[in-house]
Order: C-alpha cells, then structure tokens, then sequence
C-alpha cells in the first residue's frame, strides 16, 4: 500500500512559564512518536485524555509547532514548509473538531460557511459553479438544498457537523483528520454520523485519522488502531488483532473497561489492572512511562524505556513483558 503520510521520531512540548529563579519546565505532550499512514485507510487513535491524540493531529496540520522530528506528506516535509506553502497543503488536510456548533459562524448561512473554502482556493469560481458544488456535497452528508439559508443555531448538534463534514469536504481532501468528532453528540446520533464517515470514505476514496477515546465507536470505522499513552505509543495494529489478542497491558485495560450487555459473552476477563493517577507530563517516568500503573512492571521496567517492536503477528507494540 502506498504511504499518504509518514510521521518519524515525533516530538512536541509545551514551555511553562516560571518563576525567575525558578528552573524551566516543560510538559511532553508527544514523546518520539512514528507512524505511518497508508492511502484510503482509516487509521484509529485512542487513549486516556491527556495522552496526546489532540497535540499529534494539531501538530500535523501547523497548528501546534514540532520541536523535533519529522512529518512527511506526500512527499514533502511538513516540519521544514512555511506559512505560504502550508495554503497549499491544507488544501488536502482538512479538520473536522469536537464541538460542530462551536466549529461554524454563527453570523454565517449554510451556503456560506461551506463556500467558504472555494472562495479561498478558488477565487475565480462562479457563482453558479460555487452554488452547485455546495448543493452537491450537501446532499452527500445528508442536507437539503432548502437548508441553504439557514443558520447554524437552526440545526441540531448532529446536523450541524454534517455541515462541518461538508465543509471539510468541499475541496475533495487527501486526508481528513477527526479530533473526536462525534464524542459531543447524542449516542443515536453518534451512528449516523459513524455510518456517514464510513460511507463517504469508501465512495470519495478517503484517507481518515479518527481520534477518539471511545474504543466501542473506533472498531467499527477503522482498519488499524493506534493506542496512546502520555505522548507514547503503547500499540499499533488492526483491529481484529487488538480487539481479540491485545498485547500491552494499557490496551488490555482499555478493552477491559468496555461495558458488556451480557457478561458471559465477554471475550475478555474484566479486571481492575489499572491502579493509580496518570502521572503528570512534565515529570514523566524513568524507563516505560506505563510502568506506575502496570501490573507486570518490575526493575527493568522502571530502568529502560522499551523500544516499538514487531510482535509474531505483525502488531507494534511497546512493551518488554508482551
């Protein structure tokens, strides 16, 4: 499969401001993350709040600064281009956040808020060929022409992220990241826009970062699955490995915590394995940064950082006891 984005040896922190005296601190917030993702996949992005997932899908777009490493789309280091360049590129990357009506111009009309990223690429467009790509991406998310005119605080929370979507849409992107796109929404309409996403991507041949913390929700839209934890990858491998034999201890826990209907059908036995508070991203801990909370952890745990390595059954993982 061809590779639409690399990421290498990510870092990105955050300075915090001190005292005069004081030594400079700094919170991790991505601690040497790589990755890659391949044309027309979905690729999940999971774990506790605070483990990063925002920070890395800021950072891959300009919004957050990369302090080391690398990320390549298409060919073309997106650590080393400058502001013009970075127009071009977010031609094809678009952003689809949380919260959809804090997302859209209140100020503005349907027709506008979507027409907006032509307007900005395409100045020379007509009206009528403006007008008639609206209508049409419109009516892909499941909107009506007589919603046109209408403002954003005329439309549920559901509704309105099918305008966000629309509007991520409009220029027919490469890759589409979502930064917990649904987590703001009622659970019944959590499935339309899940279905929504899967169906867009298998008919506009698109490739999705989805970022959620909700395990139940990213098994049914994603091929691959990477999980997190305080700016580290603990895991990364697709979803039918992860959800039946999960090799880190976090990602155990993760699946462990997912409530079941019926217990009996339960593949996994459900434990209490996590123990403790997340520790805090300024003082991250010496060697595996999960060794706090482990209940494998022993000397050499908490003397070496663990390296990403291939398991027998091609899943990366994080972990000297998996």
């Amino acid at each position: 499969m061809e590779k639409i984005l690399e990421v290498k040896n990510l870092k990105v922190y955050f300075p915090i401001k001190t005292g005069i005296f004081s030594k400079p601190q700094r919170v991790t917030a991505i601690d040497d993350v790589s990755f890659d993702v391949y044309t027309g996949e979905v690729l999940g992005i999971v774990g506790e709040s605070g483990c990063g997932k925002s920070s890395l899908a800021r950072s891959l777009v300009g919004l957050v600064k990369i302090n080391h490493g690398s990320v390549i789309f298409q060919g073309k280091h997106l650590d080393k281009i400058n502001r013009h360049e970075w127009h071009g590129v977010h031609k094809d990357i678009q952003f689809i956040f949380q919260d959809p009506i804090a997302a859209l111009n209140p100020r503005m009309t349907v027709f506008e808020i979507i027409k907006e990223p032509l307007l900005v690429y395409f100045p020379q467009m007509k009206r009528s060929e403006v007008l008639e790509k609206v209508i049409t991406i419109m009516q892909l998310v499941g909107l009506s022409r007589e919603q046109l005119n209408r403002y954003p605080s005329e439309f549920s929370g559901g509704q309105c992220q099918r305008i966000a979507i629309a509007r991520a849409l409009i220029l027919r992107p490469k890759l589409v990241i979502c930064d917990e796109a649904v987590s703001a929404l009622d659970v019944s309409i959590k499935a339309q826009i899940i279905n929504l996403l899967k169906d867009l991507q298998r008919e506009l041949q698109l490739t999705i970062l989805f970022i959620s913390h909700d395990l139940s929700i990213v098994k049914h839209i994603c091929n691959r699955i990477l999980v997190m934890y305080l700016g580290n990858i603990m895991e990364l491998a697709d979803k039918e490995t992860l959800y039946t034999s999960p090799h880190h201890p976090y990602t155990q826990a993760l699946l462990a915590s997912l409530p079941v209907a019926n217990p009996k059908l339960a593949v996994m036995k459900r434990v209490d394995i996590l123990r403790g508070e997340l520790p805090s991203n300024i003082n991250l801990p010496q060697g595996c940064v999960f060794n706090t909370r482990c209940p494998l952890a022993d000397d050499e745990c908490r003397a070496k950082r663990p390296e990403l390595r291939v398991m027998a059954d091609n899943a990366l993982v994080t972990c000297i006891k998996a």
